[in-house]
């Protein structure tokens, strides 16, 4: 194995989790002066994976997904669920991490807010304003390409904001604090994340995602966390099982597919390893969607 190098100091894989874990902000910083680019380091980050050949596991990553309408689990069901717990209608949203906007496109047709959509991948904001523009709500989102770390607004800019699946990437207590300037007074910021509903999992469970996404919490933890970052939680539900299987399932028969044509992909086997157990522990870990008041 390469390792990689910090100030002369050969580098093994089990530092980069160990670091993830204990730093994850002071780590993605580090991944950025290592000659990642911000888009790079936040995938890292997220997917915890090889670290010595980060361009040929991004490109392969990005095969796998350029044809899944999904990127992560979610269902319109459960955007709608999370909808009916506002409190009151919003004028300005933002939306964090849209990804291909299948979220973005339940909100444009919900609301009669002006949304702000934004992802640091133009390929998905290009499929986006497709999709947009096939409904007929291109007038209704304005997408752009930005950080999540860096967001473009001025403080107090928007009524709500909508992060699903792409809290953890930047780490949720980080972005329950960075993000929260920018919500109005008594603002909603709505989130999902991946939770262990056991307190206990199973040790194959706990192995992998140790190491995928050190992180994880259970939903208690993730809403003594919410308080403490000033915050109301207003409420949080599991997403369906359906919501699981619209993700997993695609990309399931999309890894198969690309097998024969890239054996030996590391993007590949550890994506088939999470399916694998998706299929095997679903029951231990799910997606968590939470709806909280700036206080």
């Amino acid at each position: 194995m390469v390792w990689l190098k910090r100030r002369g100091t050969p580098l093994h894989k089990e530092w980069h989790e160990s670091a993830i874990q204990q730093a994850p902000e002071a780590y993605l910083d580090w991944s950025i002066k290592q000659g990642f680019n911000e888009k790079e380091a936040l995938r890292l980050k997220w997917l915890s994976r090889n670290m010595t050949q980060h361009e040929q596991y991004m490109n392969d990553f990005m095969t796998v997904f350029e044809t899944l309408e999904r990127w992560g689990p979610g269902d319109e069901s459960e955007t709608l669920r999370a909808l009916s717990n506002l409190p009151a209608n919003p004028e300005s949203v933002l939306e964090v991490g849209c990804g291909k906007g299948l979220a973005t496109l339940v909100l444009a047709k919900h609301l009669t807010s002006h949304i702000t959509a934004i992802d640091n991948e133009q390929s998905a904001l290009d499929s986006l304003s497709i999709a947009l523009d096939n409904e007929c709500l291109k007038d209704r989102v304005e997408t752009i390409c930005a950080s999540m770390t860096e967001l473009p607004f001025d403080i107090k800019s928007f009524d709500l904001i909508w992060a699903e699946a792409s809290a953890y990437i930047m780490g949720v207590e980080n972005a329950l604090s960075k993000w929260k300037p920018l919500l109005k007074d008594n603002g909603i910021l709505v989130f999902s994340d991946l939770v262990l509903l056991t307190p206990k999992p199973s040790k194959g469970l706990k192995d992998f995602w140790d190491k995928e996404y050190p992180d994880m919490q259970t939903p208690e933890t993730r809403r003594t966390q919410i308080t403490a970052a000033g915050y109301e939680l207003l409420s949080d539900f599991t997403f369906s099982q359906s919501s699981w299987d619209n993700y997993y399932l695609p990309l399931k028969a999309r890894i198969e597919e690309l097998m024969p044509t890239m054996k030996g992909s590391a993007a590949l086997d550890d994506m088939g390893k999470e399916v694998d157990l998706y299929l095997n522990h679903n029951a231990e870990y799910g997606y968590q969607m939470f709806v909280l008041k700036k206080r």
